[in-house]
């Protein structure tokens, strides 16, 4: 019986991964780019390459920003990241140290998955954690971590915070509403 259960839910899990990748597979480019383009406003994103999760270009821009549609296939998070988030993601998917000598900005106009606001490696809540969801928001880094002193790192304090205090990762976390007036 219990064998039966684990095929069952291997079988499942196997046809939700097929389902998310078909998915996204059959999105179209122009559709990825869209995405893409909405986590940052006009001014930025206009002018950005577009990569997609498989890190294909999708467009090629002049500006030196890099807007994804989402980083990992199923991720319907778009972010765009000048120079310096590009190191740091990069740095963070291999968990390797991480240092700047300048400001770095990215964008998540449309918001972001539920992250452990301590342990950027961490992917199961577990009681007495803090995670936080947040809505539309920029990330800064710095060069050095002193520039943090007087911010807090609480995510419900009703304003920016500090996110992954105290490793390599550490950043600013900017909530912004979303603007509907047009210029």
């Amino acid at each position: 019986m219990l064998d039966r259960q684990k095929c069952f839910l291997l079988g499942a899990v196997t046809t939700a991964v097929l389902a998310t990748s078909l998915a996204s597979a059959d999105e179209s480019k122009e559709a990825k780019v869209a995405r893409a383009m909405s986590a940052a406003p006009d001014s930025i994103s206009k002018d950005a390459t577009i990569v997609d999760v498989d890190g294909k270009v999708l467009r090629s821009g002049t500006s030196g920003w890099h807007c994804h549609p989402g980083l990992m296939p199923g991720d319907d998070h778009p972010m765009c990241n000048d120079e310096v988030w590009a190191k740091l993601l990069k740095a963070l998917g291999s968990k390797a140290d991480f240092k700047t000598d300048r400001v770095g900005i990215s964008y998540m106009l449309q918001g972001d998955a539920p992250t452990n606001n301590a342990d950027p490696f961490d992917t199961k809540r577990d009681p007495g954690e803090v995670w936080a969801e947040e809505g539309p928001h920029l990330m800064i880094v710095v060069p050095d971590p002193k520039m943090f002193e007087g911010i807090s790192d609480d995510p419900e304090n009703g304003g920016p915070y500090i996110m992954w205090k105290g490793t390599p990762y550490a950043h600013i976390m900017v909530p912004v509403a979303a603007s509907t007036e047009k210029k």
